[in-house]
């Protein structure tokens, strides 16, 4: 069985409909928090409506009647997904060792917070940030991660759309 999931982190209250059409023709959703707004949680669709979201830093003030963990996880075929906001492992750009540390058995770890797409394969388990889906410093225009996943291979599509 293969699976799809869209990745998206740091949305800070806006999430951009194109973003919303990739999540719908996803399996899964993972958001690495920031999330700042019920409405990003209920505009994510995907065909199982499994959403799985964490705290960001910014969580404790924007969504105080919405407490989310600070981590989760998401097991696939092949695999298991840790989800972090990544804050904690660094204050401007979360150490990946660090990560890999406190998740050894995932075999990726998704965090947020730095707004910037990242993909580290250089070791397991992989390190990867979806950069920013919503308007706030969005490097050029809002961004996620599409993993699809099955026993065999797991492979991370890059998507970007200007702003």
């Amino acid at each position: 069985m293969t699976v799809s999931v869209a990745i998206i982190s740091d949305t800070h209250g806006h999430l951009d409909q194109r973003i919303i059409d990739i999540i719908r023709e996803c399996d899964y959703a993972i958001h690495a928090g920031d999330i700042c707004g019920e409405n990003v949680l209920a505009a994510m669709q995907p065909k199982s409506a499994m959403v799985i979201a964490v705290a960001g830093n910014n969580e404790p003030r924007c969504m105080v009647d919405f407490p989310l963990p600070s981590i989760s996880e998401l097991e696939l075929p092949g695999g298991k997904i840790c989800i972090e906001h990544g804050h904690e492992h660094g204050h401007h750009t979360p150490c990946h060792d660090s990560l890999r540390a406190q998740h050894p058995d995932a075999r990726m770890i998704v965090y947020g917070h730095t707004h910037k797409m990242v993909q580290d394969k250089s070791a397991l388990p992989w390190v990867v940030n979806p950069g920013a889906a919503g308007l706030t410093r969005n490097h050029g225009g809002p961004s996620c991660l599409v993993l699809t996943a099955n026993d065999q291979a797991w492979d991370v599509r890059e998507i970007r759309f200007a702003d």
